[in-house]
């Protein structure tokens, strides 16, 4: 999967950005790398010059990470891997048993943004399995990117060389693409476009950057991980009539 969002929609932590990158001759555009890649499997669509997702089919390999792509009210999704526990989750939002995971995902969505009783993070607690998605919301312009904990399936982040924030479970799609300012998205972790990236695991804690150096010694965009010392402050919930659901709030 990949997603290529321009800058300012999505606002990553800036220690993605490496000091040693820099735009050459044999940087890639994300979407051209991609479909290089699956040269006959390869589904893409754009959204002007705000965002493009693109899809690429599940192998028949039994081995193969389940991969999904639906979209519901101008709201899409790019789903990898399956949840355990879909029938009861598919229940508690009232979708029918036949909903897959990036329909049940889109709902979820749906639900934070318009009439969400919870903050984020309690609702991806509540998801059993390796997964990882990203969501784009056409109508509000905004980005909602999540990985699962168990570190079965994986996703990158990077920076392309127009700025473009690339997320993508292919690294030689982002290495490619993104030159050196490029990494591991951290896993039990969610980002929101206005929000920050944040551990859904330890939502009241900050995420620290660490420095990552690759084998020709070039450093590389910076890893994340929680801080298990620093807290995030508390913000008080505000009227329902806000969209509260985004907030730092444990």
């Amino acid at each position: 999967m990949l997603g290529v969002f321009k800058n300012g929609l999505v606002s990553p932590p800036k220690e993605l950005k490496s000091p040693a990158s820099s735009p050459t001759k044999a940087d890639q555009p994300p979407l051209k790398a991609f479909q290089s890649s699956h040269p006959n499997s390869a589904s893409t669509i754009s959204f002007g010059e705000d965002a493009s997702l693109a899809f690429a089919h599940s192998s028949h390999s039994l081995m193969a990470t389940q991969r999904l792509f639906c979209s519901v009210d101008d709201i899409y999704c790019v789903f990898l891997g399956s949840l355990n526990n879909l029938n009861a989750l598919n229940k508690q939002y009232g979708l029918n048993k036949t909903a897959n995971e990036a329909m049940f995902v889109i709902q979820a969505y749906k639900t934070l943004r318009d009439r969400g009783p919870y903050p984020a993070h309690s609702v991806l607690k509540d998801l059993e399995g390796s997964f990882g998605f990203v969501v784009f919301d056409f109508k509000a312009k905004t980005v909602f990117i999540s990985l699962g904990n168990d570190g079965r399936v994986m996703l990158f982040w990077g920076l392309a060389s127009d700025g473009s924030v690339v997320v993508s479970d292919n690294l030689e799609v982002i290495k490619s693409s993104c030159s050196k300012s490029f990494a591991p998205f951290p896993t039990g972790c969610l980002y929101h476009t206005g929000g920050e990236l944040k551990s859904f695991e330890h939502p009241k804690n900050k995420m620290k950057a660490i420095s990552r150096v690759d084998s020709e010694g070039a450093m590389c965009g910076a890893t994340f991980k929680v801080d298990i010392y620093a807290k995030t402050k508390s913000m008080p919930r505000v009227g329902s009539h806000a969209n509260w659901a985004w907030s730092q709030e444990a």
